[in-house]
């Protein structure tokens, strides 16, 4: 059973605008600069967009990781969701739920991944990774409400 979490952003930007940005390529590598992730196949700037795929490369842990995710789901500008075709995670699925209200939008992600290396890698979401990639996300979440 893969580890999970959800993280909620609330922003009084509309439902479309945060959605678009939610897509950008430009706007995730300027928020993960700590990181030094930078996309470097696929597309690597502008909007991505369904069955499109992106590879990252970032620093984690003091390590160079490549990733690449594939969006599977996309309904402008409600949802959608992006996968792990290949890298660092035995699975790794990315929810993103858009819902409007009067007061702005809230943005709800549900994250669901594997670590390899079973009953290790098990115990590593535990302790470490659920901790740290929920950090990323909030990061990044910030960065895109605050006007990026």
């Amino acid at each position: 059973m893969p580890a999970s979490f959800e993280c909620v952003t609330r922003t009084t930007m509309s439902r479309a605008e945060l959605f678009h940005l939610s897509l950008s390529i430009d706007a995730h590598t300027e928020s993960m600069g700590h990181s030094k992730e930078t996309a470097v196949a696929g597309v690597t700037s502008g909007s991505i967009g369904l069955g499109e795929e992106v590879t990252w490369r970032a620093w984690h842990f003091g390590v160079p990781l490549r990733m690449t995710s594939r969006i599977t789901y996309l309904e402008t500008p409600s949802c959608f969701v992006d996968e792990q075709v290949n890298g660092p995670f035995r699975y790794f699925r990315h929810v993103h739920d858009f819902r409007e209200d009067a007061a702005g939008t809230t943005m709800t992600e549900r994250i669901e991944f594997a670590a390899p290396f079973g009953p290790l890698g098990r115990l590593v979401e535990k302790m470490v990774l659920t901790r740290y990639l929920k950090k990323l996300i909030e990061t990044r979440n910030e960065f895109l409400v605050s006007g990026a």
